[in-house]
């Protein structure tokens, strides 16, 4: 889910739910049997209703029969898998997909070994991919390097919820004998990744980072893992998760950025984000439903993708919001973003929609032809109280592709329309996808117990009546039209990484971003910049954000995890659970 969500009370319809609580409870306490117009009254305040007591009279028997109707749907099985009926479609009106294939090539470059192992750890999927053309490095070794790395610093981190040691040897040894028989899959082939625990991977427990999951086996690799074995990638590591997909904390602890471990990694892609900044993979798959890519990469200084909606198929993956959710690589380049979404991109049948657009990799830009727009109030804003390192570092941004020769165009996201208050639709859909979790009271197991945390978050959500979950989809299709208009006078935008409402209002409207690392503060941690794209422009998006890393060297720089290790602590890797 990502970072903390300070308007979602707010995303309530009753004003007055404090004060009516008690009442409503009362009465239904008092009449557990049977539906009163005294239960009625005191419900509709909770909803920011007021109906007459002819009303009331007129209703308790539909409400009553739908009470029995309610308890019939929740006698059947729901799965986490089972997806609503409806499917959310963000394409604006008279959109067209556009059609194609998706290719993705890595020129051929000179590879030098690095000199020590620390520094092959941090090498790029392309410097590597290389490496390894190059017979430099074997696989077989990259892993076991890997694998050490995870042992020695998840103790620092705890960033590990499953090591799959067993299926990554497996995997070394396949494909190096394939590379050795010619039989190449990509430049994926031979990589060592990490995958967030809502990815299924067959054989090992997928934990969605909370207690009442922890043991979950499930049967099948979620579509994206088998895809990435499919291009010769080797899973090392089930990567943990704020619980349910919400912040840094899980059923192990809090998961901690490389750069300052006080400090947690921000989440809910805590894991696959800390991981791969400190070197423990060569790169990891994350999800995002409102920031869960976007914020942990900031944190943790790594570069993340988010795709447009539609682009990546979930299945296999855990569902927290169906019309929100996204799956997206987490690397330590542009390029290694772009290399990894060309082998999970696609339709595959099982997840809906998928699209089947194009993606071209490389792809040429020359600046002084695209028009690259900045939402100029963000950044004209002032900084609020510690702020003003990231403020100062998102100015020398907007000034390094000025020089760059981008022709920067100021712009203004939709003023028209509500924004925050449409977070009641993830809020309704969690609720849903973990309803079994609430009624049964095992949400009692989740380790954050707090305001802001999903146990308070899916019993409100109870209050969010049908109609305005459906009164605010219909918001959000005045929201895609909005955004429509505003990408035809640019080829993408800038935006700070957590500036007013651009996280949220993109996450609605199925945009691509692309967020990577644009400076540090004088604790040493790095601050972000994020570029947004139009929607299956993810080749154009990657491109000009590569253009500007490449200009700079921010992802580049490395933590030193010796200094901030703890000499006495213990080696405890995870054990396997097969």
């Amino acid at each position: 889910m990502g970072i903390d969500r300070r308007r979602f009370l707010s995303t309530l319809p009753a004003l007055g739910a404090a004060a009516a609580l008690p009442e409503a409870l009362e009465a239904v306490e008092s009449a557990p049997a049977a539906v009163t117009p005294e239960a009625l009254a005191a419900s509709e305040r909770l909803l920011g209703l007021e109906f007459s007591e002819a009303d009331h009279q007129l209703a308790l028997k539909g409400v009553a029969e739908n009470l029995e109707d309610y308890r019939k749907i929740r006698e059947v099985a729901l799965p986490n898998s089972v997806a609503p009926a409806l499917v959310f479609d963000p394409l604006p009106q008279g959109f067209a997909v556009p059609q194609g294939e998706i290719h993705a090539t890595l020129a051929a470059a000179p590879a030098s070994r690095p000199a020590s192992d620390d520094e092959l750890a941090f090498a790029s999927v392309a410097t590597l991919s290389r490496l390894l053309a190059a017979g430099k490095v074997s696989c077989r070794e990259l892993t076991e390097l890997y694998l050490s790395r995870l042992e020695r610093y998840d103790p620092l981190l705890h960033c590990v919820i499953t090591l799959t040691r067993e299926r990554a040897l497996a995997e070394a040894e396949r494909a190096d004998r394939e590379r050795r028989e010619g039989r190449l899959c990509g430049p994926l082939h031979g990589i060592p990744w990490g995958a967030k625990d809502l990815l299924a991977a067959r054989g090992y427990r997928t934990t969605w980072g909370a207690e009442p999951y922890q043991d979950q086996m499930p049967a099948e690799d979620a579509t994206v893992v088998a895809r990435l074995a499919g291009a010769g990638a080797v899973l090392l590591a089930k990567l943990s998760l704020g619980a349910l997909a919400w912040g840094d904390v899980w059923f192990g602890g809090k998961t901690r950025n490389p750069w300052l471990p006080e400090q947690g990694s921000s989440g809910s892609s805590a894991g696959s984000a800390a991981a791969t900044a400190a070197g423990l993979v060569a790169f990891a798959l994350g999800s995002e439903t409102y920031g869960s890519i976007v914020s942990p990469s900031s944190r943790c200084g790594t570069t993340g993708l988010r795709p447009t909606f539609g682009r990546v198929s979930r299945a296999g993956a855990m569902a927290l919001s169906w019309s929100m959710d996204k799956l997206g690589p987490i690397a330590r380049s542009v390029e290694d973003c772009a290399l990894i979404f060309a082998a999970i991109a696609g339709p595959d049948g099982l997840d809906r929609p998928v699209y089947g657009a194009p993606f071209r990799w490389p792809l040429a830009v020359e600046p002084g032809r695209l028009r690259l727009g900045y939402v100029r109030s963000l950044f004209e804003a002032k900084p609020g109280e510690g702020g003003e390192e990231s403020h100062a570092n998102d100015l020398a941004t907007l000034r390094q592709l000025e020089a760059m020769g981008f022709t920067l165009v100021p712009i203004e996201l939709p003023q028209d329309l509500p924004i925050g208050p449409l977070s009641v639709l993830l809020n309704a859909e969690a609720a849903a996808a973990f309803d079994d979790l609430t009624r049964s009271g095992r949400d009692d197991l989740l380790t954050r117990q707090e305001e802001q945390a999903w146990p308070n978050v899916f019993r409100l959500s109870r209050l969010i009546p049908a109609v305005e979950y459906l009164q605010a989809n219909r918001v959000r299709t005045l929201l895609i039209a909005r955004m429509a208009e505003l990408m035809q006078t640019v080829d993408a935008y800038l935006a700070p990484s957590f500036g007013g409402e651009n996280l949220l209002l993109t996450n609605l409207t199925g945009h691509p971003a692309v967020v990577l690392p644009n400076g540090f503060r004088k604790d040493g941690t790095p601050t972000s910049i994020t570029f947004t794209g139009r929607l299956f422009e993810e080749d154009r998006l990657l491109a000009v954000a590569m253009a500007y890393q490449q200009a700079t060297d921010f992802h580049l720089r490395h933590p030193d995890l010796e200094a901030a290790r703890t000499p006495a602590a213990p080696v405890s890797p995870k054990a396997e659970k097969t």
